[in-house]
């Protein structure tokens, strides 16, 4: 980049601050307008009540709604301080961290995706990151995420600054860990990281950093819980034993905000328990996702290896709602930055594509709610209510067939590491 570009990117930032700014605040207006209740966030102060006061964490039904505790214990322990803030000032520091966590996100995005010309570097990067987030926060996942209090863009942060810290990093691997130990989905990552070794050993590569990533994973995931064990006995015991089991502790499986593959299968066969349909088809998606962000890392693209995993594990988990789709964000990012690289009509149209599936709340058109209207949509309704699936698959489909680039070593350690 030449000085001259470099100093008129730097002069943008603040417009493009301004602008962020103006978006964040017509939102959080919005939000309060809609007089929403962060419901999920009151939950987890509840849980962390209960720890404090020594109650049975999965008893709790708290909210008008009842609901239940469903993360595990260490989830709750890191949810005490909630407790000592009135709920006013819980509200409005989360929606604010919220807010801030999705900055991070697209920058850690923009740094991993590897395109300079569509991304740019240093003052330039950080201008996109403030354009994609004053029109980010406007996604349905992001916008339900803020709405709930939910804690998606916090999982989502951890891992991406996981992934993206350099070789041999003293605490790469930490971030996947502690993710994992807050909620259970993150842990396919350690998979995705032990399957790329093996097929780095396979190309005589550079095999180590992968594996010791998912080690020191695993060791991070496995002290955030025994910490919890020790704290929590009885509430860890009743978790891991009985509790992670009963997926229906969670919601309704045919929820229309259930976007996974076993939400989509129960509307579509119209039934509450897909059985043996979703375990195949939960099989076929992981086996397809995680092949496809494993070539997508040895290609040097590791933000897209990083959708593919985290699509996957929501594909694949009994229940994903429609918050947990924050990776849209970079999957709709990947979509552009691969437009703006290799242009064409069809690349354009598929990113428009993206961002209107996310952006138009469409899944929300259908009939849902209280009677259990799920169970018989039309097949029209059920399409709506399938987009974000659909829009996955579509993106690892994308992935399959690519030729990793010839002299790519991405967990290689450079000299200035």
């Amino acid at each position: 980049m030449t000085v001259i570009a470099l100093a008129s990117a730097r002069r943008r930032v603040p417009l493009a601050a301004g602008v962020c700014l103006l978006s964040f605040t017509a939102f959080w207006l919005a939000q309060r307008a809609a007089d929403v209740s962060m419901i999920d966030l009151m939950v987890y102060r509840a849980e962390g009540e209960t720890v404090r006061v020594g109650g049975d964490l999965y008893a709790l039904r708290t909210t008008e709604a009842h609901l239940p505790t469903t993360y595990p214990p260490f989830a709750a322990l890191l949810f005490t301080p909630l407790t000592l803030l009135e709920t006013a000032d819980i509200r409005a520091l989360a929606t604010l961290g919220n807010l801030l966590l999705l900055v991070v996100f697209v920058r850690l995005a923009l740094g991993l995706i590897g395109n300079d010309e569509a991304t740019g570097t240093g003052h330039a990067r950080v201008e996109s990151a403030l354009w994609v987030s004053s029109l980010a926060v406007w996604a349905e996942p992001v916008w339900t995420t803020l709405r709930y209090g939910q804690i998606n863009l916090l999982l989502a942060v951890l891992v991406l600054w996981d992934l993206s810290r350099p070789p041999g990093h003293r605490w790469a691997g930490v971030g996947v860990g502690i993710a994992a130990a807050i909620k259970l989905t993150p842990a396919l990552f350690v998979a995705f990281l032990l399957l790329t070794g093996g097929a780095e050993a396979v190309r005589r590569g550079c095999w180590q950093e992968p594996v010791r990533r998912a080690c020191v994973a695993a060791v991070s995931f496995a002290g955030a819980t025994l910490s919890a064990a020790v704290v929590l006995p009885y509430d860890s015991l009743r978790f891991w034993t009985r509790m992670v089991f009963e997926a229906g502790r969670v919601g309704l499986t045919e929820d229309t905000a259930n976007q996974s593959l076993r939400g989509v299968l129960a509307r579509l066969l119209h039934t509450a328990e897909p059985g043996a349909w979703w375990a195949v088809a939960a099989v076929a998606a992981g086996v397809l996702g995680l092949a496809v962000a494993v070539a997508a890392e040895l290609r040097g693209e590791r933000l897209r290896a990083a959708v593919s995993c985290a699509a996957t594990a929501l594909l694949i988990s009994p229940v994903s709602w429609s918050h947990h789709w924050v990776w849209c964000v970079p999957m709709a990012l990947l979509v552009w930055a691969d437009a703006v690289r290799r242009g064409g009509r069809a690349r354009w149209a598929a990113t428009g594509a993206v961002a209107l599936v996310f952006c138009s709340y469409a899944l929300w058109w259908v009939p849902h709610g209280v009677g259990r209207l799920e169970l018989g949509q039309n097949y029209g309704q059920m399409t709506l209510s399938a987009l974000y699936v659909g829009t996955a698959f579509a993106f690892l489909l994308q992935g399959v067939g690519q030729r990793p680039r010839p002299g790519v070593r991405p967990w290689r350690r450079s000299r200035s590491a």
